[in-house]
């Protein structure tokens, strides 16, 4: 094997999720000797249960509950696999470290203590993952990714230092992966004095991205539960068909604007390095999938639409903003301070409007309340709630004629709070209400694609 012919492939959750799906990822691996290392999520389930330990105050006999059904989850794929004792008592402890993590007295107050909670689900998928491989016939090691993934310590949103994410890929990766499978975990890091963090909610594709660059691989996989990237969340309408290509500006796009298949940080290793990314199904792999490419064959006007649900509108006003040209700068320099992304803004005399990103028992949550909190000292600050941001996606949408005029004829019946046109060619972004999200996107995907 040469370096230039390198693959990562990543396994989702649900990939990962039972002892039959874990079986069909590694027929996956065993058929493409490129493949020298793979990363997986948490199985199916488990995360979720993880992250309710994490956040929501419990008892002592509600904590037990949720362990429990984690220890069934793994248990299951354990018990098919004959219960080898070596592997037995691997598992067994780091499930003894599990309970001892979920019942630390600090645990709801310490973001350290619940990066270190979330990142069993990863490190025991990681484990049977292997064994299953072994069984394939495949040459697998399981690999602490924390020996190598070097973030800072932003826990919950941690942040991958890169030049130390490839001198240590180089030194500790590199020469095992010349005769062997290395199997490691996704969303999990560690800081520069070895304390567990985590990248985040679907930072799997993200991990497997930066290994990638890391180790110079020339592809990256990444296996899921639907066959590539389709033109809508084929949940929101049966007739969103599969891309065959996307550039990297268009993966990028849709990423960001909540397209769930892929990582939004995904694309910047793989632009960087020029990586191609494959997005493709595990239960279905002979049916193909996306290619995420520098250059495309063709670049249509329309690729595709996206929804991300949970969107907060902020709009920031003051009588001093007329003829006062510190007032942005000072509202996006707090914005800043927080780690905060913008989506869509507009302006008036006297105020700005903005969306931000505000999911649930998230860090993005905690650190709007935060970032409200400190815009309120010098401005008042409305908050709107209960939106969805929908997005089309595709190419030269600022200079094609009739491109707008067919998203909008598509959506008159609709009330848009608020319309971004991209900075760039490839998005034109609504606010709307959640309540008509779906339709709205189902309405678009009629015009636009069928």
């Amino acid at each position: 094997m040469t370096v230039s012919s390198l693959n990562i492939a990543k396994f989702g959750g649900t990939s990962v999720a039972t002892m039959s799906a874990m079986r069909n990822c590694a027929k996956i691996v065993a058929a493409e000797p490129a493949t020298r290392v793979v990363v997986v999520s948490a199985s199916a389930g488990v995360t979720n249960h993880l992250v309710s330990l994490a956040n929501t105050p419990l008892t002592q006999a509600q904590i037990i509950d949720i362990i429990e059904k984690i220890k069934a989850i793994q248990y299951s794929i354990l018990q098919d696999l004959g219960k080898p004792p070596e592997l037995s008592e691997k598992l067994e402890s780091l499930l003894e470290a599990l309970i001892d993590a979920a019942q630390h007295e600090e645990l709801l107050h310490r973001d350290d203590l619940k990066d270190t909670l979330l990142s069993f689900g990863e490190r025991m998928s990681s484990l049977l993952f292997t064994e299953v491989l072994k069984r394939e016939g495949v040459n697998a090691e399981n690999f602490d990714v924390r020996k190598v993934l070097r973030t800072d310590t932003t826990f919950g949103e941690a942040v991958p230092q890169l030049a130390e994410i490839e001198r240590l890929a180089s030194q500790l990766m590199q020469p095992e992966i010349i005769d062997k499978v290395l199997v490691t975990q996704g969303f999990v890091g560690a800081d520069e004095i070895g304390r567990t963090t985590t990248l985040g909610r679907g930072g799997s594709d993200f991990t497997a991205a930066l290994l990638a660059e890391a180790l110079g691989a020339q592809s990256c996989e990444i296996w899921t539960d639907v066959v590539g990237v389709y033109t809508t969340d084929p949940r929101i309408t049966d007739t969103a068909r599969p891309l065959p290509e996307l550039s990297f500006e268009e993966a990028a796009e849709m990423a960001n604007f909540g397209a769930k298949v892929l990582h939004p940080a995904t694309m910047e290793p793989a632009l960087r390095q020029d990586i191609k990314v494959f997005v493709g199904s595990s239960k279905e792999p002979e049916k193909g999938g996306t290619w995420i490419v520098r250059n495309c064959k063709h670049e249509p006007p329309y690729r595709a639409i996206t929804r991300r649900k949970e969107q907060v509108m902020v709009t920031v006003k003051t009588p001093k903003m007329m003829h006062a040209p510190g007032f942005l700068q000072q509202v996006f320099t707090i914005i800043a301070k927080h780690n905060l992304s913008v989506d869509l803004v507009t302006t008036s005399e006297i105020a700005v409007s903005f969306t931000l990103d505000n999911p649930a028992n998230s860090v993005a949550e905690k650190l709007n309340r935060e970032t409200l909190d400190e815009l309120r000292d010098f401005c008042e600050v409305v908050i709107e709630n209960n939106y969805d941001l929908v997005t089309v996606v595709g190419n030269n949408m600022h200079s094609a004629a009739g491109v707008s005029s067919k998203i909008f004829w598509s959506v008159r019946d609709y009330n848009l709070r608020m319309i971004c046109y991209g900075a760039n060619p490839h998005n034109m972004s609504f606010l709307v209400h959640q309540d008509d999200s779906t339709e709205i996107v189902k309405e678009l995907h009629r015009s636009l694609f069928e």
